[in-house]
């Protein structure tokens, strides 16, 4: 499973900036609009120290981290989704990640060219809200048409989509985003951008933010982080917020060839979870060996290695068999047995 996430905001207020810091590649910056012409796309590695811990123990030649991978678009600007600056035409590049990183400038910096000439947060976060719903707007209408169609011949399941979409439609007529329609079938073909989970990222210093600003970002039922991407070297804490609003956990397997991080939604189930690592696992599932990551880590130093604790692990009753029916948990170690 790969973790993607789209980073949106108006020109000059960091998004390349922040890409650049989450990427380590070097992203074209400048102190004007839309200097960001094509999407970049950056994957990183998440940091896990479960993962670093495992790997030592294990002597692996190899350690593969969970990634998430990060587009940055063009600036959007009021009247985007009409065609105004760049935003809009790779909007689409952003449609099939699952969250969106929204970036607003609460920082002063006079030396830095504001596109609306002054720093308004609360009005920037409305312009992107705004041109979010018009694209999603604009893609109901394009749907809409077919569906109505095809459920007049008696297509029973563009009927039912037909019903949600009006649904979706009328709360983003009111300006509202519809992540409680997530789950919709028709908006998993749509993947429409203002039903997409929300982390924002406020640049800037903590006494630039003011609470009217963080009471509508909490109302949205999203969450923020405060940075100043002038003087950010790393942001682990923006991975680990995804992993949060998505509800995500990692489980590792390892061994003397590898140490590898997998991404899996909290509540999956084993055999949906062996089949993360390889379709057949699914397929042909047995059992599993599962045991805590903290719990081999203990048996390992005792033993004095991490084959020998593993060994030592079972024999203390640690490793448990677990069947079908087994929910994963954050930082299981798995090893997979299938026909």
């Amino acid at each position: 499973m790969k973790l993607s996430i789209g980073i949106v905001g108006l020109p000059n207020v960091g998004k390349s900036t922040l890409f650049k810091i989450l990427t380590k590649q070097e992203v074209h910056i400048a102190n004007y609009p839309f200097a960001t012409i094509d999407p970049n796309v950056g994957v990183v590695a998440v940091p896990d120290e479960r993962l670093d811990k495992l790997e030592e123990i294990s002597k692996s030649k190899k350690k593969i981290p969970a990634v998430v991978e990060f587009y940055d678009i063009a600036g959007l600007v009021k009247g985007a989704n009409k065609g105004e600056g760049l935003g809009n035409q790779f909007l689409s590049h952003i449609k099939e990640t699952q969250a969106i990183v929204v970036v607003l400038r609460v920082f002063k910096g006079e030396e830095i060219i504001h596109v609306e000439n002054t720093v308004d947060p609360l009005r920037d976060m409305e312009t992107i809200l705004n041109e979010l719903i018009l694209k999603d707007l604009d893609t109901i209408t394009k749907r809409t048409s077919k569906l109505e169609s095809e459920a007049k011949s008696g297509d029973k399941k563009a009927a039912k989509n037909l019903e949600a979409l009006k649904l979706i439609e009328e709360k983003l007529s009111q300006g509202r985003l519809v992540p409680d329609f997530s789950g919709e079938e028709i908006n998993k073909e749509l993947q429409l951008l203002s039903s997409k989970k929300q982390i924002y990222l406020l640049n800037g210093e903590r006494e630039d933010v003011s609470g009217g600003l963080t009471d509508k970002i909490k109302s949205l039922g999203a969450d923020y982080i405060v940075a100043d991407l002038g003087s950010a070297e790393s942001l682990p804490e923006l991975t680990e917020e995804a992993y949060k609003i998505l509800n995500l956990i990692s489980f590792f397997t390892t061994g003397e060839d590898e140490t590898r991080a997998w991404t899996i939604e909290r509540g999956t189930l084993l055999p949906q979870a062996s089949g993360v690592i390889h379709s057949d696992f699914e397929k042909k599932f047995i059992r599993a060996e599962v045991i805590g990551w903290r719990e081999l880590l203990q048996a390992a130093h005792s033993a004095g290695s991490g084959q020998a604790g593993w060994t030592a692990a079972k024999q203390k009753g640690l490793v448990r068999i677990e069947g079908k029916e087994y929910v994963v948990q954050d930082g299981d170690v798995i090893v997979v047995r299938h026909g």
